[in-house]
């Protein structure tokens, strides 16, 4: 089916006029598929990944080597059976200015995010895991990620701190936690 704005609008969960490439912290939640959990199991309140979620956890880590603008932190990651939590620091201001394709008169302006913005980042990072994923289960172009993706800009240190709680708990809330396709509902 051909693109047509009218029926295939989707809503941006981005702050508008924001330029997502700027230096910050950035709260990021990436769910999987039908919230299908592929990623491995919460044992006695710890993750243990399988293989399709040392793929997610080693691909997040690559993010920071590949991108030089790009600083992570093992402590302000986690991979869940069915979806990640992780922080995304931007360091360097130059990312755009590099990277970004001149303008030229076309009729077919690209698409997508900016190069070097969260949303550039995170579609690479889905992009790549979904392909190494799809290879192992030998379903090629299945889907493993939910379209979109939450993130959240971190704007002070008392966020920073909840958040990073927040990540660190967040397999021992494993039970309650409503992405739980499992958990007991009151």
């Amino acid at each position: 089916m051909p693109y047509d704005p009218q029926r295939h609008h989707r809503r941006s969960i981005r702050l508008p006029g924001y330029d997502y490439t700027q230096p910050g912290a950035y709260f990021i939640t990436i769910v999987t598929y039908n919230r299908m959990p592929l990623f491995g199991e919460i044992v006695d309140g710890e993750m243990r990944l399988n293989e399709y979620g040392e793929i997610v956890r080693a691909e997040w880590l690559q993010t920071a080597i590949v991108r030089p603008y790009v600083v992570l932190h093992p402590d302000e990651f986690v991979v869940m059976p069915n979806h990640v939590h992780g922080i995304i620091w931007i360091i360097d201001t130059n990312v755009g200015a590099t990277r970004r394709v001149a303008p030229t008169i076309t009729t077919n302006p690209p698409r997508g995010p900016d190069a070097g913005s969260i949303g550039a980042i995170i579609g690479q990072f889905k992009s790549i895991t979904a392909k190494r994923i799809n290879s192992l289960r030998g379903t090629p172009g299945a889907p493993v990620w939910q379209r979109n993706d939450y993130e959240h800009i971190i704007r002070t240190d008392k966020a920073l701190a909840r958040i990073r709680a927040y990540i660190r708990s967040n397999p021992q809330r494993w039970p309650d936690d409503p992405e739980n396709p499992f958990r007991n509902p009151l």
